[in-house]
Parts: structure tokens; sequence; C-alpha cells
């Protein structure tokens, strides 16, 4: 298993931190001497998981603060309380995500659940944040991708889906998306001279409740995502899922610009991963960054 190496001193901000890969990288971020802000869109469930950690790590230094990457104005808002404490951001684990709702949803802004969420919150709280971070030493940008990312195109004749949806070729856009602005961040960060490292991982196929949110979205009933099918025959617990995004975010060893994955491609230890062709189109990245701040109306700090 990973050891997260000594993270006193540092503050980190981890959204979706409440529940699965999240919780468990929250988890030990804290065992390791982080002061961690859980960035939690329910803030009784982030209390819940708050309280269940601090049972476990007495110690830990763990606040819960309401944050839904769906919604730009709560991106706003949330990157507008820490910008105005001033205190320098070590670390932003972009880990919050929704997967394959069952029919198409858009968020408050009016984009397509899956990319509103996985990537365009993201993209304007990594932005907003940026200027906290270059303040701090060594800072990084950790951003949650996928396998499905492998999968994806990034449609920029219809992004947001409003024809012929189908909820899994809009997840794996989305986070085909989320490689490509990592990617491009971390050239941006070349060019610019920036300290700041920007990376990704992803957790294989691990058994998280992202399987059964997404698809009971609208639905009284949990559902499962049709590939919860594959967990009878290969999947991984949440300890092993979590140490790719662990490893990106803590490790002396992780590189900007470098995709984290199982060794065993969705299960198994940490490993560089290859980044899918479409992830390394240059051209198709400059393009998702300048629409991306296009439609979120944030744009890099000068």
């Amino acid at each position: 298993m990973y050891q997260v190496p000594s993270q006193r001193g540092k503050l980190i901000v981890v959204t979706g931190a409440n529940s699965g890969t999240g919780l468990e990288v929250t988890r030990r971020l804290a065992a390791a001497g982080a002061e961690v802000i859980m960035a939690v869109r329910n803030e009784e469930k982030g209390d819940a998981a708050r309280n269940d950690l601090l049972s476990q790590l007495p110690d830990a230094r763990l606040e819960v603060r309401f944050l839904d990457v769906a919604d730009l104005s709560s991106v706003a808002h949330f990157a507008g309380s820490l910008t105005s404490e001033g205190k320098a951001l070590n670390v932003l684990i972009n880990n919050a995500g929704v997967m394959v709702p069952p029919t198409r949803f858009e968020t408050v802004d009016g984009f397509e659940l899956q990319m509103g969420t996985n990537f365009l919150g993201a993209f304007a709280l990594t932005l907003r944040l940026l200027p906290l971070m270059l303040s701090a030493d060594d800072p990084r940008v950790s951003t949650m991708s996928s396998f499905a990312a492998s999968f994806g195109r990034i449609h920029f004749d219809d992004l947001e889906w409003t024809h012929h949806y189908r909820a899994s070729s809009a997840y794996s856009q989305s986070k085909l998306a989320d490689l490509l602005f990592t990617l491009r961040l971390a050239e941006i960060a070349r060019e610019r001279e920036w300290p700041i490292m920007s990376n990704a991982a992803h957790p294989g196929y691990t058994r998280t409740n992202l399987m059964t949110a997404g698809a009971s979205l609208g639905h009284s009933k949990t559902r499962r995502a049709w590939v919860n099918r594959a967990a009878h025959f290969v999947s991984q617990g949440v300890e092993q899922g979590a140490e790719p995004l662990l490893y990106a975010a803590t490790s002396p060893d992780a590189l900007s610009g470098v995709y984290y994955g199982p060794s065993r491609v969705i299960v198994g230890p940490t490993t560089i991963a290859s980044p899918p062709r479409a992830a390394r189109d240059r051209e198709v990245g400059e393009r998702l960054f300048s629409l991306a701040e296009e439609l979120t109306g944030v744009s890099l700090p000068s």
C-alpha cells in the first residue's frame, strides 16, 4: 500500500470528500498531518464523514465547507471565501464527479450535468484558486479522470449533448476533457515558469457509490450502472483505488503533466498510465481550454 509522506504544514482541498475515493484520500491525507478542507455538496453528509474520521483520527485537522461544483456561483463563493482568508493553498484535488445518469440532466448554469460537474466546475475552481496555490511552496493540482477517457471525444459541435444524448459517451467526453485540461495547465505552467504541478489520475474499476449515484438520479430507488456487473469478475476496494490520486497529489516522485493509474489497467498498484491519443492533441487542448474560459467566465490570472 502506498504510504503518504508527511503532509504537515500543508493545506489541501479535496472535492467530493464525504464518500468513495474522496473520503479515503481525505482520511490518508489527514493521517499524514495535512489540514484538509472537505469540499462537499451535502454538508450533513460531510459532517457525518468528518465525525467518523475524527473517531479514527482524533488529532485530524478537518474542515467541512459547502461546494457544489455543478454550480458556478457556488464555485465562485467557495474560492472567494478561501481567497479572502489569504492562506496559501498547497494542493487542490479535483475528485468530485457524477457518472452516467439515466437521462440528460443540466446544471443550474445550463451545462450537461457530467460535463458541467466533472470538467467545467473543476476547471473554474482550479483557475479561481490558482493565485492561492502560486503563493504556496510546491503547489499541485491533481485531477481525477477515468479509464473511460480512452473512449472519449470532444464534440465541439455539440459539447452539451443536446442531440442524441448517450450518458456513457458524455461521461467519457467529460473525463477526456479533464485530461486535456491537466496537460494544458502543465504546459502553461512551464511556459509561464509557474512552480505548480498539474497531473491526473484514474482509479481503475473501484467499488464506490459513483456507480449508483449517477444512475439513481431521478429515481426513488437506488439503481446501478450497467458496469457494476463487472464487479463480480474484477474490481478493487477504495483503499487501492484511491492510491493513484494520492500518489499524484503527494508523492515526491510524481511529475507534472503525467497521468497515474492502476498497473493492471483497472486494478493494481499505482503506475504511470498512458493518456489516450485524444488527450495528447495539443490543438484540441488549447481549443477546449479557451472554450472553457468562455463558458465559465473564468480566465487564467495575469
